[in-house]
């Protein structure tokens, strides 16, 4: 099923607050772009084209360390965006994007999107009423860094994580990705997950996959209230 512009700006988060006047100027100037399993979108460093609202599939934000250590930063999808803070900030892009799986993207380019924040003060202020809601989901990522421990961060990813009719995740890439934007190894990854499923919190019926079996439980361990994990 093909997926138009209008469609992926309007369930895109960040647009959330903007009015139908410069929602209609943001469609205006966008396009389509798909990424194919795998593709490698941008590095880190180069000059940002513009921003990207991800209409399906799901995309990685990563940083390369000196030693070639990747850390992800981020796994979006649907209804988030990626180079937005690079856009808005015009400078050049401060991390590196991957396709985790087949990608339709509406990109805003940098030159148009810049004019229009430059000329409509309304614009901005609506972009900024959006920005909000990222910088809030940023301060829970610090959180769960600074504050839970391993299993709380995974039970708090996983009650995060779209959920499907019987209540299983498909986990978003390689468990080593997902295992790098908790700040975990995927050793420690695959030890706490397998300790839920003793709890029998969560069901494991592959590689893939994860079943919530007790959300409640889960809910606690992702507060810190269920110890014995």
């Amino acid at each position: 099923m093909s997926i138009s512009v209008p469609e992926i700006l309007e369930d895109c988060r960040l647009l959330s607050a903007v009015t139908p006047r410069s929602f209609q100027r943001l469609v205006a100037m966008a396009r389509l772009v798909r990424f194919a399993k795998g593709e490698r979108i941008f590095d880190e460093g180069e000059p940002c084209p513009g921003f990207y609202a991800i209409g399906s599939g799901l995309i990685r934000i990563f940083k390369l360390g000196p030693g070639g250590k990747e850390h992800v930063l981020h796994i979006v999808g649907p209804g988030d965006t990626f180079a937005e803070v690079a856009a808005i900030g015009q400078f050049d892009l401060p991390a590196s994007a991957e396709a985790i799986d087949p990608a339709v993207c509406a990109l805003v380019p940098m030159e148009p999107f810049r004019q229009a924040l430059e000329s409509e003060h309304r614009l901005c202020l609506e972009m900024m009423a959006g920005m909000a809601g990222w910088v809030k989901h940023l301060v829970g990522l610090m959180e769960d860094v600074v504050l839970r421990d391993a299993a709380g961060r995974i039970a708090r990813f996983l009650l995060e994580t779209q959920v499907g009719p019987d209540g299983t995740i498909a986990l978003p890439g390689l468990k080593r990705h997902v295992a790098s934007h908790l700040n975990l190894t995927s050793e420690t990854l695959s030890r706490m997950l397998r300790r839920l499923a003793d709890a029998q919190l969560i069901a494991l019926p592959d590689a893939t996959h994860i079943r919530l079996l007790d959300p409640a439980r889960l809910r606690q361990v992702a507060q810190g209230l269920f110890p014995n994990v």
